[in-house]
């Protein structure tokens, strides 16, 4: 039984994890993660690592988006300026797998920061229009600029390589993938207890409430811009050193809108939110195919009921939308609430 835990001192009221149940949660999972490519098989290593990937995207949009209240179409495009910096380092210059990643998300942060300039003048809707402009004037870009782009072919890179080791499977690159997310989970989860992401919150809340109080609306804005453009140039980098083929067309608008939903879905405002949101949003359509490819008693089922899955995917999202509108963060907030008080709570 856990009602409440007792603070002594700030510094314990100011500590990541208060309670020693939250420890042993967290190093169980650590213990679950370390484990679980050694028990699983390529295919649900390989999903796993594609979630890290969303993870990392997810998170940076929901600096943006969940905390600081500025809506992107455009995470995506901000993805591929990370992966094409990847590629072009691996392929031209050779430098390690770390410093390419950091080149991969400082690049990204720049553009990023670029297209966040709308936002001082105009929000909402009208901002999620003009970070789509992202995505058009990139995919041009990739398209018909310098031929160190690769054209429509796009590139072809080498594997990630670390101490002279190469990463290439699923289960070598898991153990990169994983560190970098809970790294970057980290960090988000700490940026929020800093004077930045206050104020990003205070601006979300009421921002000219916040500019009264003296926080610079451009300044925190086009910041904000940069760290979720930031995470996004880091997720594209390791979806380059995943897939080792970046084209103009690997990142296409809906896979900005499928960020956009992991926020939403997840929770947003919320760091757990965009873990969860990531999760459904990767796992769910390929529990669905599963589902459908063990309907045998219907002839050519994965064919026939490809297009129903993916109504039904959507019809999930809306349906728990409207029953669940704060997310999946709110469900476990409510779940950890009945366990809190239990057995007093009737």
């Amino acid at each position: 039984m856990r009602i409440s835990a007792a603070h002594e001192t700030y510094a314990q009221a100011e500590s990541f994890l208060d309670t020693n149940v939250q420890r042993v949660m967290l190093l169980l999972l650590f213990a679950g993660l370390v484990v679980f490519p050694f028990l699983a098989d390529q295919y649900w290593i390989y999903l796993a690592c594609l979630v890290a990937i969303h993870i990392v995207g997810t998170t940076g949009l929901n600096i943006l988006t969940g905390y600081t209240g500025l809506i992107s179409v455009g995470q995506a495009a901000f993805m591929s300026v990370g992966a094409y910096t990847v590629a072009i380092l691996e392929i031209h210059v050779g430098t390690p797998f770390i410093f390419n990643l950091i080149a991969a998300g400082v690049v990204a942060a720049g553009v990023g920061a670029i297209f966040g300039v709308p936002s001082l003048r105009v929000k909402g809707l009208y901002l999620a229009i003009a970070t789509i402009a992202a995505s058009f004037i990139l995919h041009f870009l990739y398209t018909n600029g310098p031929s160190i782009l690769g054209g429509t072919q796009g590139l072809s890179m080498p594997p990630a390589r670390l101490f002279e080791y190469d990463f290439v499977r699923p289960f070598q690159l898991y153990w990169l993938f994983v560190p970098l997310t809970a790294l970057s989970v980290f960090a988000a989860a700490n940026l929020f207890r800093t004077r930045i992401g206050r104020a990003f919150i205070a601006i979300r809340d009421r921002d000219i409430s916040a500019e009264v109080l003296g926080i610079p609306l451009l300044k925190y804005k086009l910041l904000s811009f940069a760290l979720s453009s930031f995470y996004a140039g880091i997720a594209g980098g390791m979806w380059a050193y995943f897939f080792r083929v970046v084209t103009p067309e690997s990142f296409p608008l809906i896979y900005s809108i499928f960020f956009l939903a992991a926020v939403i879905v997840g929770g947003m405002g919320t760091i757990l939110g965009g873990i969860l949101g990531a999760i459904f949003m990767t796992v769910i359509p390929e529990l669905l195919k599963l589902l459908v490819s063990y309907m045998t008693f219907i002839p050519n089922a994965t064919a026939q009921l490809s297009p129903i899955r993916t109504i039904v995917f959507g019809l999930l999202i809306v349906v728990f939308l409207l029953f669940e509108p704060q997310g999946l963060a709110e469900t476990w907030r409510r779940i950890r609430r009945f366990f809190h008080l239990w057995p007093f709570k009737k």
